[in-house]
C-alpha cells in the first residue's frame, strides 16, 4: 500500500527538518535521499513555495516524487519582477520577455505542459502571455507565436 505525504517547500532549498523529517522520518525510508531528490526537482524554483508530493511504497521502502508548479503566469510575472498582469492586455503591455525565458518557464513546467516537444511547450507559454499582456522579443504575442510556428525560431527551441 503506498503512502502519501503532501508538503510545501521551498525550491531547491529543503531539509531533512520539518515539514519535511517528522512526516517521513517513521515511514522508514531514507529521509536524506528524498530531500536531495526534491531538491534536485525543485531547483528551478528557488524562491517560490512549491507544492511536492512523496508516495510512497511501504513494501519496498522506495519511493516517487511528484512536484506541483506555481502557475505559468506566476512564473512569467515572477521572471519579470512584477506583480500583476495587464488589465486589457490588447491595450496594455506590462512586460517583455525573451525567447530564452520563455524556454526556461518551459522547463520548469515541462511535466505538466501537454506540448510533445520544447517548441510546444514554448508555445503554450506564450500563449499564456497574450492574455497577460506581455511580449516576446519586443513583438506581439500572437505574431511570435505565429513565426515560432513558420520555424523563425526552430534554432533556439532545440532541446
Amino acid at each position: 500500500m503506498a503512502e502519501t505525504i503532501e508538503v510545501l517547500v521551498d525550491g531547491g532549498k529543503a531539509t531533512p527538518g520539518p515539514p519535511l523529517g517528522p512526516a517521513l522520518g517513521p515511514t522508514g525510508i531514507n529521509v536524506v535521499q528524498v530531500v536531495g531528490a526534491i531538491n534536485e526537482k525543485t531547483k528551478g524554483f528557488v524562491g517560490m513555495k512549491v507544492p511536492v508530493k512523496v508516495i510512497i511504497d511501504q513494501k519496498t521502502k522506495t519511493f516517487e516524487i511528484k512536484v506541483g508548479t506555481p502557475p505559468t503566469s506566476a512564473l512569467l510575472f515572477k521572471e519579470l519582477g512584477i506583480e500583476k498582469g495587464a488589465g486589457a492586455p490588447k491595450a496594455g503591455k506590462v512586460g517583455n520577455i525573451t525567447i530564452e525565458q520563455a524556454k526556461k518557464i518551459a522547463h520548469m513546467k515541462q511535466d505538466s505542459l501537454t506540448g510533445a516537444d520544447v517548441k510546444a511547450q514554448v508555445l503554450e507559454v506564450i500563449g499564456t502571455c497574450v492574455s497577460c499582456g506581455i511580449t516576446v522579443e519586443g513583438k506581439e504575442a500572437r505574431d511570435m507565436q505565429a513565426e515560432i510556428k513558420a520555424g523563425k525560431w526552430d534554432a533556439q527551441l532545440k532541446a
